[in-house]
């Protein structure tokens, strides 16, 4: 048997072609990554980390209450400077955990979380 070589050229279009394919693959078959939403800062209070937005983006949300609010706890991005201000634009995702919040009868209940920062 004699050795058979490939041509640099063809050798390194397999391995985009692999590549690509991989990239295809992570893509359609990978987690659901969840979407980055845009509403308006209602309020924040700095003392409880409390923050509450409005807007028609956060209809879909979890945790929105019967008035078109979602109220949570705000966890700040690395380069979040000051905080944010009633009326600004707020760009975030939002999960609801299980949480330590204890009602009056002794339940558990969801606390809602919020990453992100304000649009500059």
């Amino acid at each position: 048997m004699g050795n058979v070589t490939l041509p640099t050229p063809v050798a390194l279009a397999g391995g985009a072609i692999c590549i690509l394919g991989g990239y295809l693959v992570g893509v359609v078959a990978g987690p659901a990554t969840p979407e980055r939403t845009t509403a308006t800062v209602q309020s924040y209070d700095a003392d409880s980390g409390e923050l509450c937005l409005v807007g028609d983006a956060i209809s879909d949300q979890e945790g929105v209450t019967e008035e078109g609010v979602l109220c949570g706890r705000w966890r700040r991005t690395q380069t979040t400077e000051g905080t944010p201000e009633a009326g600004e634009p707020f760009r975030f995702v939002s999960l609801v955990v299980d949480g330590s919040r204890q009602t009056e009868s002794g339940e558990a209940t969801p606390v809602t979380l919020i990453y992100g920062d304000v649009v500059r």
